[in-house]
């Protein structure tokens, strides 16, 4: 009887108890590897070309920069390489942020690790691992025209600003939740109105609460 391939699985994540925990979980696979670990997205680089993985589960959040810029770097350098963001965000606002960037999977970490598993394997076969909810958003988004769909508009920075500010929080607390300073923030701010046509600080708040009312239907 032939032995099962194996696939080599990359973890990029800031928590060393996640990492512990996932390290665990794949080495008790047969037909799985764990060949790297980053805690962010400077180790993620560098290691990247080292341990050449089939696999790279991503969380979102990472302390020196955005996981969705990384995972987008990552499927530049290795289109083949199939892509797992890992997260703690909404689904519907950052799934379909995280595929167009170049992940094959979305996965919450309050998913069972046996889910996670099956979403590492059903990548590998180079398919599509979302929850059914988000694949169906997924499909109606892309037909959404591109004009109107905020999606499209910003950038990924700009959207976690702008579903921040959808929360009603105010720019000194998102620029200490993003880890960025407040002029930064500020700038983002006047990107996004730039971008979608809004002349107030005012008219910013009322588009984010209902573009967060309206996805949340």
């Amino acid at each position: 009887m032939s032995k099962p391939s194996i696939s080599k699985v990359f973890i990029v994540d800031d928590h060393e108890l996640v990492r512990q925990g996932l390290r665990q979980l794949i080495d008790g696979e047969v037909d799985l590897k764990l060949c790297g670990e980053a805690s962010n997205v400077d180790e993620a680089l560098k290691m990247r070309s080292l341990i050449n993985p089939d696999v790279a589960i991503v969380d979102i959040s990472l302390p020196d920069g955005n996981g969705l810029d990384l995972i987008k770097k990552l499927h530049y350098w290795k289109p083949q390489m199939q892509i797992i963001a890992l997260s703690m965000h909404d689904d519907e606002l950052y799934a379909e942020r995280a595929i167009n960037n170049g992940a094959s999977g979305y996965i919450n970490k309050q998913d069972s690790a046996q889910k996670l598993l099956l979403g590492i394997r059903e990548v590998i076969k180079n398919q599509i691992f979302v929850k059914p909810e988000i694949a169906k958003n997924l499909q109606s988004h892309h037909l959404l025209d591109e004009k109107n769909n905020i999606l499209t508009k910003l950038t990924d920075r700009e959207l976690q600003v702008f579903e921040s500010i959808s929360k009603g929080m105010k720019t000194k607390d998102i620029a200490n939740n993003l880890k960025l300073s407040v002029k930064t923030i500020e700038t983002h701010r006047r990107h996004i109105k730039d971008k979608l046509s809004l002349t107030s600080g005012t008219q910013l708040v009322r588009a984010a609460i209902m573009w967060a009312l309206e996805k949340n239907k």
